[in-house]
């Protein structure tokens, strides 16, 4: 592993972790319905930091842009997993935090 990346694919690894959590927990609910937009988003992030986190790994040249993406999708998962009172989703949302800042440096 490219030691310059080494934060990056352990946060987006914790990352994918926590959102692949956070949409089991989400399946679970009594109103699945309402978790929709939660679990899609949850599944994105969390396949799109395996995706970066591996990248990154191998010091592939297209992680700079695939960094970019994932500023957005933890972004966007973060503020959806921030609007419900879960511990799940709290844990899920504090992971998509670090991973948008790792990734914004």
């Amino acid at each position: 592993m490219h030691d310059q990346n080494s934060d990056l694919v352990t946060v987006a690894s914790k990352c994918a972790a926590a959102c692949e959590h956070c949409a089991t927990s989400c399946l679970g609910s009594n109103d699945v319905q309402a978790m929709t937009d939660c679990i899609t988003l949850d599944r994105d992030c969390a396949d799109l930091c395996r995706l970066v986190a591996a990248l990154a790994s191998r010091g592939s040249r297209f992680t700079d842009s695939l960094r970019e993406v994932l500023v957005l999708v933890c972004k966007a998962c973060g503020d959806e997993c921030s609007k419900h009172d879960m511990d799940h989703c709290r844990e899920c949302a504090a992971a998509c935090r670090a991973c948008e800042q790792v990734c914004s440096e």
